[in-house]
């Protein structure tokens, strides 16, 4: 008896619920118009496309009132160059007998001030040293215009090689003991 009516409630059951299903999408389903859209007739699709033909397209990059020289190379070396390479300094340096340099990162920038080279070490916008540099026309057989980097010279010292837009500079400094 728990048989016969389990089954009849699973047969009242799945015909309630084809009853709920009546007016979904499918009914529809073959018909064009299902969503108010119209048939565009092909005059219209050809009238549409001879509208769009005739205009050009803005380069909606280029600035108004302004001439547009540049390249994008030069805007990228131009926008790179403003950019402070950044020096990670292993070991204590020691600069003039008194002044020590200590580990730590460092932003370099180097300048030119009364006919001198200078290469300025920075930590948060303040000035940590003013290196004496020696300008070059070596590159230094770096693929990049704007470098600093840290070499081994000799074993007592090492060699802080500099390239920028402007110039390329060298500062051999002592390791501290």
């Amino acid at each position: 008896m728990k048989k016969f009516l389990l089954i009849l409630s699973l047969t009242l059951l799945a015909n309630c619920n084809t009853a709920l299903a009546d007016g979904d999408l499918w009914d529809n389903f073959g018909d064009q118009n299902v969503y108010g859209q119209e048939a565009v007739s092909d005059e219209d699709f050809q009238k549409a496309l001879e509208s769009k033909k005739g205009k050009k397209k803005k380069d909606k990059n280029i600035p108004k009132g302004e001439s547009f020289q540049q390249s994008n190379e030069t805007e990228t070396i131009i926008s790179q160059s403003k950019e402070l390479p950044i020096l990670m300094i292993p070991l204590n340096l020691k600069f003039n007998d008194k002044f020590f340099i200590p580990a730590g990162h460092y932003q370099v920038e180097g300048v030119r001030e009364k006919g001198k080279t200078y290469l300025k070490l920075y930590q948060a916008h303040y000035v940590i040293a003013k290196i004496p540099a020696n300008e070059t026309q070596d590159d230094f057989n770096e693929k990049t215009i704007n470098f600093v980097k840290i070499l081994p010279h000799g074993t007592n010292h090492v060699e802080i090689i500099y390239g920028g837009l402007e110039f390329n500079a060298y500062s051999v400094i002592d390791i501290a003991n």
